[in-house]
């Protein structure tokens, strides 16, 4: 994942400070969650949970980075397909319902697991932190589609 960020810096960095911010933020989020699952660097010899504080922590970050897609990047991006032309439009559209619905897994492990997670609860967290690093993978691919549909529209002209 953090391999993919770097070339959606490369390809789409430097173009309005809103899609910069939101890719540091991916990037964040992504280190974060490498942490939380540990995964290389940051797997522990000794496996345990993580602590309450990292997984709020993360959570918080997760609900950040998907409102600012929401609420600030997506909006701005359909309204440039709107202006392109009704094929990027509804490409973008397309792209942006795939996405709204890796939403629903990002509020929902929040909901579990944001504030004081049961040990039973805790049970599932391996599961569930797996689910999700899958969900965000297929979330980003089809955000950097998206910022494409845009990008190669504007290159072509």
């Amino acid at each position: 994942m953090l391999k993919k960020i770097k070339q959606a810096k490369e390809e789409w960095g430097g173009e309005l400070s809103v899609l910069d911010n939101w890719l540091d933020a991916r990037q964040k989020l992504v280190v974060l969650y490498c942490e939380l699952a540990g995964l290389p660097p940051y797997q522990q010899e000794k496996r345990c949970l993580p602590k309450q504080e990292v997984i709020t922590e993360f959570c918080q970050q997760l609900l950040d980075y998907a409102s600012t897609g929401h609420f600030e990047v997506y909006e701005q991006i359909i309204e440039q397909s709107r202006m392109d032309g009704i094929e990027n439009l509804k490409i973008a559209q397309e792209l942006y319902s795939r996405i709204t619905n890796t939403t629903d897994v990002a509020l929902n492990f929040n909901d579990t697991y944001a504030e004081n997670a049961s040990d039973k609860t805790l049970l599932n967290f391996d599961h569930d932190i797996s689910e999700l690093g899958q969900v965000m993978e297929s979330r980003f691919e089809r955000e950097d589609q998206l910022l494409e549909v845009v990008h190669l529209h504007h290159t072509i002209r």
